[in-house]
């Protein structure tokens, strides 16, 4: 059991430090600002909390795209209408919609404990075969930002469309403190 995860006797955790510094503050570092979280434009949810302990819970993020500041959404098929950079950068841009969603779930992004599975969908044409290349713009964000702790189990395929024909769509789940 490491430093971090140490906790009381009577089971209460202890004043718990998963980073050595402010997650939100890394991001403007990098250049980014975190959007407001969208609203689900069907009848589901953007988050849901799952599987709860007594120190910690899995929240699962609906599927999330590549909306722009601006409000729009970054549209358009890798292998056509994209490049691999382009599709990287999308990518990277729903990474900042994903985390402005689970701050709107759990309050503060540095109760994140784990990036546990993610799951990207490229839309693209059928002989495209980066699906990989494209979705490393979130997973090099999240690791960028939450070090270790971003590293995460993944997936990268390939779609004949996706809603809106917004470029990706990216599910994660990850493990929060409570």
């Amino acid at each position: 059991m490491s430093d971090n995860d140490k906790h009381t006797e009577g089971g209460d955790k202890q004043n718990i430090d998963l980073y050595n510094y402010n997650i939100e503050e890394k991001i403007q570092e990098l250049g980014f600002l975190l959007p407001e979280p969208g609203s689900p434009v069907a009848n589901y949810v953007s988050t849901v909390s799952f599987s709860e302990t007594k120190t910690s819970r899995l929240v699962y993020v609906s599927g999330t795209g590549p909306k722009k500041s601006s409000g729009g959404y970054i549209t358009g098929k890798l292998g056509k209408d994209l490049t691999i950079e382009e599709g990287y950068e999308a990518a990277r841009i729903t990474a900042l919609n994903v985390l402005a969603s689970l701050k709107k779930e759990v309050g503060d992004l540095n109760k994140i404990k784990k990036f546990v599975k993610v799951i990207g969908m490229v839309n693209c044409t059928p002989d495209f075969e980066k699906q990989p290349a494209v979705i490393n713009g979130f997973s090099d964000f999240i690791v960028e930002v939450f070090g270790e702790r971003g590293k995460h189990a993944r997936s990268a395929v390939g779609m004949v469309s996706l809603p809106s024909k917004i470029a990706v769509e990216i599910e994660v789940v990850v493990e929060v403190l409570n």
